[in-house]
């Protein structure tokens, strides 16, 4: 089995589903070229498989990324580098090159739990640590 996501027109995904795998053309109807294809004219969107092995453009296991991220419902596609992205938590963050919204400072390496305060544009200690 394999994972589709549906964009809608902003290039926001609008919803995954678990579908036909991308290598099973058995039942592919004529004069579609793969399931990408068939479920997007189906359902009228854009639709990409997605592969939820890959988080932060690396693969969980001994394969290859794909597609820089597993999409979510409110994922951004960016078709020009054929990835999805999440959501910008905070206006201060920046997408790396890895598909990951980071922080201006990184996370503090000392073992207690922090939320980042865009306010102040820090990392704050989680009270009671």
């Amino acid at each position: 089995m394999a994972h589709y996501a549906f964009i809608n027109e902003n290039n926001i995904v609008t919803e995954v589903i678990v579908g036909k795998d991308e290598d099973d053309t058995t039942d592919l109807p004529e004069g579609f070229a793969d399931w990408e294809e068939w479920y997007g004219n189906f359902r009228g969107q854009t639709c990409k498989r997605t592969s939820y092995n890959t988080i932060a453009n690396t693969h969980t296991g001994d394969g290859t990324p794909f597609r820089g991220n597993y999409a979510g419902i409110g994922f951004t596609w960016d078709p020009d580098n054929d990835v999805f992205y999440g959501p910008q938590p905070y206006g201060s963050w920046s997408l790396n090159s890895n598909w990951v919204w980071e922080a201006p400072i990184a996370y503090p390496d000392d073992g207690n739990n922090y939320i980042w305060n865009e306010n102040q544009g820090n990392w704050e200690l989680v009270n009671g640590e």
